[in-house]
């Protein structure tokens, strides 16, 4: 994988295959990754993606302009890794060298005729945590410091939400709104689409308490809700990124007793599926997780999982 990133390794690196395709393909190149893509999740996806492909190519001895589509359609069937991602793989190529043709880099998109791989998904890979073991978490979480004050505002964010990591990493103070009647959350979600969803009264109890203990409350708006900390243990003024909040709740579930496998999207799927189990129409549980369709949102839902298990187990043998 390190020799696959080689060839993109920073913002200012052009890979030798392009240099070699002259001008237009670093015009192109340069626009794809820093202006096309405005996700940075994406752009990383993408970046390593495009990066495989081209360190194939100079392997195998391939120019831009020789890729035609039976070679395209090999590379992408001889890929690694599970149908969605070659199909993620097939989709980045297709826009990358969707760009390469914009330029008049290459004649054709040589990825454009490859068909993506057939897969349906009924139910979500994401294991499900139980009720009684997120209250379990949030009961084995000391609170007399500042930091366990952060942690269980952060999973109680997750919990009380249904949003997803990345999500609340983003929360500024401006964030956490007062709108009168209530507090709220404004998440800025995937493909730049803004939700707002109401605070519960504990949730806003446990925000409150931490942003007390954080001494944070008369900072500015635009800083982050939620602080990382240091070697001290102290909060700092930098963002808590989604990557140390799943950390930090793999150390807490430890410290719970409850297995690893879980992590905050698994909160996703407890949320999904108990909102549901109360009967919740599906349009409100689906705006609550933030899903353009209320298939994605079925995926989320264990119950069936639930019922299948409860069958099986009355098997007499």
């Amino acid at each position: 994988m390190a020799n696959e990133l080689t060839l993109i390794k920073d913002a200012g690196a052009v890979p030798a295959i392009i240099e070699r395709s002259g001008g237009n393909a670093r015009f192109a190149y340069d626009e794809f990754f820093k202006a096309t893509i405005n996700n940075e999740h994406t752009r990383r996806a993408y970046t390593r993606i495009v990066g495989r492909l081209l360190s194939w190519c100079e392997t195998n001895g391939l120019e831009l302009r020789q890729i035609t589509p039976g070679i395209a359609g090999d590379y992408i069937s001889h890929l690694e890794g599970s149908a969605t991602t070659k199909n993620q793989a097939l989709a980045a190529l297709r826009h990358f060298f969707d760009a390469m043709v914009t330029r008049h880099v290459v004649p054709l998109n040589s990825f454009a005729s490859v068909r993506g791989v057939k897969y349906s998904a009924t139910e979500g890979k994401t294991a499900e945590l139980g009720i009684e073991q997120a209250r379990k978490l949030f009961r084995s979480i000391d609170i007399s410091t500042a930091m366990g004050l952060r942690d269980r505002a952060v999973l109680g964010v997750l919990a009380y939400t249904g949003a997803r990591v990345g999500a609340v990493a983003k929360l500024r103070l401006s964030d956490y709104r007062n709108t009168g009647e209530q507090r709220s959350l404004r998440f800025r979600e995937k493909g730049g689409k803004d939700r707002e969803i109401p605070v519960r009264h504990d949730l806003e109890g446990w925000i409150n308490e931490y942003i007390a203990s954080a001494g944070i409350g008369e900072e500015s708006k635009a800083s982050p809700l939620f602080r990382a900390g240091d070697k001290t243990k102290a909060l700092t003024k930098e963002d808590y990124g989604a990557h140390s909040m799943r950390q930090m709740m793999k150390r807490r579930l430890s410290d719970a007793g409850l297995p690893e496998l879980f992590s905050p999207h698994s909160f996703r799927v407890t949320v999904v599926t108990d909102l549901l189990n109360q009967n919740v129409p599906l349009e409100d549980v689906q705006y609550l997780a933030g899903h353009s369709s209320p298939t994605t949102t079925r995926i989320y839902d264990r119950r069936k999982k639930r019922v299948t298990r409860n069958i099986v187990e009355r098997i007499s043998i």
